[in-house]
Protein backbone atom coordinates (compact mmCIF):
# COMPACT_ATOMS: atom_id res chain seq x y z
CA UNK A 1 0.00 0.00 0.00
CA UNK A 2 1.02 3.60 -0.50
CA UNK A 3 1.61 6.30 2.15
CA UNK A 4 -1.97 7.45 2.69
CA UNK A 5 -3.46 3.97 2.69
CA UNK A 6 -1.00 2.98 5.41
CA UNK A 7 -1.92 6.12 7.31
CA UNK A 8 -5.62 5.18 7.20
CA UNK A 9 -5.10 2.34 9.68
CA UNK A 10 -3.61 4.71 12.24
CA UNK A 11 -5.58 7.83 11.40
CA UNK A 12 -6.77 8.11 15.02
CA UNK A 13 -3.34 7.57 16.57
CA UNK A 14 -2.08 10.69 18.31
CA UNK A 15 1.59 9.70 18.40
CA UNK A 16 3.61 10.98 15.46
CA UNK A 17 6.41 8.44 15.95
CA UNK A 18 4.14 5.45 15.52
CA UNK A 19 2.57 7.10 12.47
CA UNK A 20 6.01 7.80 11.03
CA UNK A 21 6.97 4.17 11.57
CA UNK A 22 3.97 3.00 9.52
CA UNK A 23 5.33 4.76 6.43
CA UNK A 24 9.06 4.81 7.16
CA UNK A 25 9.95 1.69 5.13
CA UNK A 26 8.59 3.41 2.01
CA UNK A 27 10.17 6.75 2.88
CA UNK A 28 13.55 5.08 3.13
CA UNK A 29 13.02 3.22 -0.14
CA UNK A 30 12.16 6.50 -1.86
CA UNK A 31 15.17 8.25 -0.36
CA UNK A 32 17.65 5.55 -1.39
CA UNK A 33 16.55 2.20 -2.79
CA UNK A 34 19.79 0.60 -1.61
CA UNK A 35 18.90 1.13 2.09
CA UNK A 36 17.93 -2.14 3.76
CA UNK A 37 17.01 -2.15 7.45
CA UNK A 38 15.49 -4.91 9.56
CA UNK A 39 14.60 -3.40 12.93
CA UNK A 40 11.57 -5.62 13.52
CA UNK A 41 12.87 -7.31 16.68
CA UNK A 42 14.88 -4.43 18.11
CA UNK A 43 14.03 -2.78 21.45
CA UNK A 44 15.37 0.56 22.62
CA UNK A 45 15.45 2.42 25.93
CA UNK A 46 13.72 5.39 24.25
CA UNK A 47 9.96 4.79 24.09
CA UNK A 48 9.62 7.01 21.00
CA UNK A 49 12.12 4.85 19.12
CA UNK A 50 10.13 1.77 20.12
CA UNK A 51 6.98 3.41 18.74
CA UNK A 52 8.73 3.86 15.39
CA UNK A 53 9.64 0.16 15.48
CA UNK A 54 6.04 -0.77 16.31
CA UNK A 55 4.83 1.35 13.39
CA UNK A 56 7.40 -0.31 11.13
CA UNK A 57 6.01 -3.72 12.09
CA UNK A 58 2.48 -2.48 11.44
CA UNK A 59 3.58 -1.41 7.96
CA UNK A 60 4.95 -4.88 7.21
CA UNK A 61 1.77 -6.55 8.47
CA UNK A 62 -0.51 -4.31 6.40
CA UNK A 63 1.54 -4.88 3.24
CA UNK A 64 1.55 -8.62 3.85
CA UNK A 65 -2.25 -8.74 4.19
CA UNK A 66 -2.81 -6.42 1.24
CA UNK A 67 -0.51 -8.11 -1.26
CA UNK A 68 -1.96 -11.55 -0.48
CA UNK A 69 -5.58 -10.36 -0.72
CA UNK A 70 -7.97 -11.30 -3.50
CA UNK A 71 -8.68 -7.58 -3.87
CA UNK A 72 -5.10 -6.70 -4.74
CA UNK A 73 -4.48 -9.74 -6.92
CA UNK A 74 -7.68 -9.16 -8.90
CA UNK A 75 -7.45 -5.40 -9.40
CA UNK A 76 -3.72 -5.17 -10.05
CA UNK A 77 -4.13 -7.90 -12.69
CA UNK A 78 -7.14 -6.19 -14.29
CA UNK A 79 -5.33 -2.86 -14.41
CA UNK A 80 -2.28 -4.55 -15.90
CA UNK A 81 -4.41 -5.93 -18.73
CA UNK A 82 -6.04 -2.55 -19.36
CA UNK A 83 -2.80 -0.57 -19.24
CA UNK A 84 -0.52 -2.96 -21.16
CA UNK A 85 -1.80 -2.12 -24.69
CA UNK A 86 -1.51 1.65 -24.20
CA UNK A 87 2.10 1.56 -22.96
CA UNK A 88 3.38 -0.73 -25.70
CA UNK A 89 6.97 0.24 -26.41
CA UNK A 90 7.47 1.68 -22.93
CA UNK A 91 10.20 0.12 -20.76
CA UNK A 92 7.72 -0.08 -17.85
CA UNK A 93 6.52 -3.56 -17.02
CA UNK A 94 2.69 -3.75 -17.11
CA UNK A 95 2.52 -5.82 -13.89
CA UNK A 96 4.49 -3.11 -12.09
CA UNK A 97 2.18 -0.42 -13.42
CA UNK A 98 -0.92 -2.36 -12.37
CA UNK A 99 0.52 -2.81 -8.89
CA UNK A 100 1.28 0.89 -8.41
CA UNK A 101 -1.95 2.06 -10.07
CA UNK A 102 -4.26 0.24 -7.68
CA UNK A 103 -2.35 1.64 -4.70
CA UNK A 104 -2.58 5.22 -5.99
CA UNK A 105 -6.27 4.80 -6.77
CA UNK A 106 -6.89 3.71 -3.17
CA UNK A 107 -5.05 6.79 -1.85
CA UNK A 108 -7.17 8.96 -4.14
CA UNK A 109 -10.40 7.35 -2.96
CA UNK A 110 -9.52 7.79 0.72
CA UNK A 111 -8.90 11.50 0.13
CA UNK A 112 -11.88 12.19 -2.13
CA UNK A 113 -14.33 10.41 0.18
CA UNK A 114 -12.92 12.24 3.22
CA UNK A 115 -11.83 9.11 5.05
CA UNK A 116 -8.54 10.88 5.77
CA UNK A 117 -6.87 14.19 4.97
CA UNK A 118 -3.37 14.76 3.65
CA UNK A 119 -3.04 17.68 6.07
CA UNK A 120 -3.39 15.43 9.12
CA UNK A 121 -0.83 13.02 7.70
CA UNK A 122 1.71 15.79 7.16
CA UNK A 123 1.05 17.19 10.63
CA UNK A 124 2.32 13.90 12.04
CA UNK A 125 5.39 13.99 9.83
CA UNK A 126 6.43 17.52 10.82
CA UNK A 127 5.80 16.83 14.52
CA UNK A 128 8.53 14.21 14.76
CA UNK A 129 11.85 15.33 16.22
CA UNK A 130 14.70 14.67 13.80
CA UNK A 131 16.94 13.65 16.71
CA UNK A 132 14.57 10.79 17.58
CA UNK A 133 14.45 9.71 13.94
CA UNK A 134 18.24 9.86 13.80
CA UNK A 135 18.41 7.74 16.95
CA UNK A 136 16.16 5.11 15.38
CA UNK A 137 18.04 5.02 12.08
CA UNK A 138 21.44 4.72 13.78
CA UNK A 139 20.11 2.05 16.13
CA UNK A 140 18.71 0.14 13.14
CA UNK A 141 22.13 0.16 11.47
CA UNK A 142 22.04 3.04 9.00
CA UNK A 143 25.46 4.66 9.14
CA UNK A 144 24.85 7.60 6.80
CA UNK A 145 21.44 9.26 7.19
CA UNK A 146 22.15 12.21 4.91
CA UNK A 147 20.17 10.94 1.91
CA UNK A 148 17.18 10.09 4.04
CA UNK A 149 16.90 13.47 5.76
CA UNK A 150 17.45 15.29 2.48
CA UNK A 151 14.55 13.38 0.97
CA UNK A 152 12.35 13.61 4.09
CA UNK A 153 12.75 17.36 4.38
CA UNK A 154 11.74 17.76 0.74
CA UNK A 155 8.86 15.31 1.18
CA UNK A 156 7.39 17.37 4.02
CA UNK A 157 7.95 20.71 2.29
CA UNK A 158 6.61 19.57 -1.09
CA UNK A 159 3.31 18.20 0.26
CA UNK A 160 2.98 16.20 -2.96
CA UNK A 161 0.45 13.74 -1.53
CA UNK A 162 -2.20 16.46 -1.65
CA UNK A 163 -2.26 16.02 -5.43
CA UNK A 164 -3.45 12.43 -5.05
CA UNK A 165 -6.94 13.85 -4.52
CA UNK A 166 -6.89 14.99 -8.15
CA UNK A 167 -7.85 11.98 -10.25
CA UNK A 168 -6.48 13.56 -13.43
CA UNK A 169 -3.01 13.65 -11.87
CA UNK A 170 -2.76 9.96 -10.97
CA UNK A 171 -1.04 9.15 -14.25
CA UNK A 172 1.56 11.84 -13.48
CA UNK A 173 2.10 10.24 -10.07
CA UNK A 174 2.56 6.91 -11.83
CA UNK A 175 5.11 8.55 -14.11
CA UNK A 176 7.05 10.01 -11.18
CA UNK A 177 7.27 6.62 -9.52
CA UNK A 178 8.34 4.89 -12.72
CA UNK A 179 11.02 7.55 -13.33
CA UNK A 180 12.90 6.19 -10.31
CA UNK A 181 13.60 3.10 -12.42
CA UNK A 182 13.27 4.24 -16.04
CA UNK A 183 14.46 7.59 -17.41
CA UNK A 184 11.65 8.30 -19.91
CA UNK A 185 8.87 5.86 -19.06
CA UNK A 186 5.92 7.40 -20.96
CA UNK A 187 5.01 9.71 -23.81
CA UNK A 188 2.34 12.39 -23.38
CA UNK A 189 -0.03 10.14 -25.34
CA UNK A 190 0.67 7.31 -22.88
CA UNK A 191 -0.19 9.60 -19.97
CA UNK A 192 -3.47 10.77 -21.48
CA UNK A 193 -4.59 7.22 -22.19
CA UNK A 194 -3.53 6.11 -18.71
CA UNK A 195 -5.56 8.96 -17.20
CA UNK A 196 -8.72 7.80 -18.95
CA UNK A 197 -8.28 4.20 -17.87
CA UNK A 198 -7.35 5.03 -14.28
CA UNK A 199 -10.25 7.50 -13.91
CA UNK A 200 -12.77 4.97 -15.22
CA UNK A 201 -11.36 2.22 -13.02
CA UNK A 202 -11.40 4.51 -10.00
CA UNK A 203 -15.10 5.28 -10.56
CA UNK A 204 -15.86 1.57 -10.77
CA UNK A 205 -14.10 0.91 -7.46
CA UNK A 206 -15.74 3.79 -5.60
CA UNK A 207 -18.84 1.98 -4.25
CA UNK A 208 -16.96 -0.90 -2.61
CA UNK A 209 -13.32 0.07 -2.18
CA UNK A 210 -13.52 0.19 1.62
CA UNK A 211 -13.91 -3.59 1.69
CA UNK A 212 -10.13 -4.05 1.52
CA UNK A 213 -9.53 -1.67 4.41
CA UNK A 214 -12.20 -3.42 6.49
CA UNK A 215 -10.66 -6.80 5.65
CA UNK A 216 -7.17 -5.73 6.69
CA UNK A 217 -8.42 -4.11 9.90
CA UNK A 218 -10.13 -7.37 10.84
CA UNK A 219 -6.95 -9.34 10.17
CA UNK A 220 -4.88 -6.93 12.24
CA UNK A 221 -7.36 -7.25 15.10
CA UNK A 222 -7.27 -11.05 14.88
CA UNK A 223 -3.49 -11.21 14.81
CA UNK A 224 -2.48 -8.18 16.84
CA UNK A 225 -0.58 -10.46 19.18
CA UNK A 226 2.00 -10.72 16.36
CA UNK A 227 2.76 -7.02 16.75
CA UNK A 228 5.03 -5.77 19.55
CA UNK A 229 3.51 -4.20 22.63
CA UNK A 230 5.04 -0.80 23.34
CA UNK A 231 4.63 1.89 25.96
CA UNK A 232 3.57 5.27 24.60
CA UNK A 233 6.15 7.95 25.16
CA UNK A 234 5.22 10.51 27.79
Amino acid sequence: MNFLSHYYFDRNDNNCYHTLGTVLPDLLKNADKTIVLNPEKLRHSNASVNLIIAGWNKHLAVDRYFHSSAFFLTHSHDLKKLLAPIIEGSPVKPFFLGHIAIELILDNLLLTTNKITADSFYEHMVSCDSEVIQEFLTFAGLKDTTAFFRFFDGFKKDGYLHTYAETNKISYALKRICMRVWKDPFTSENEKAMNRIVADYRDGLLPGFMSIFDEIEQKIAQHDSDLPIVTTAK
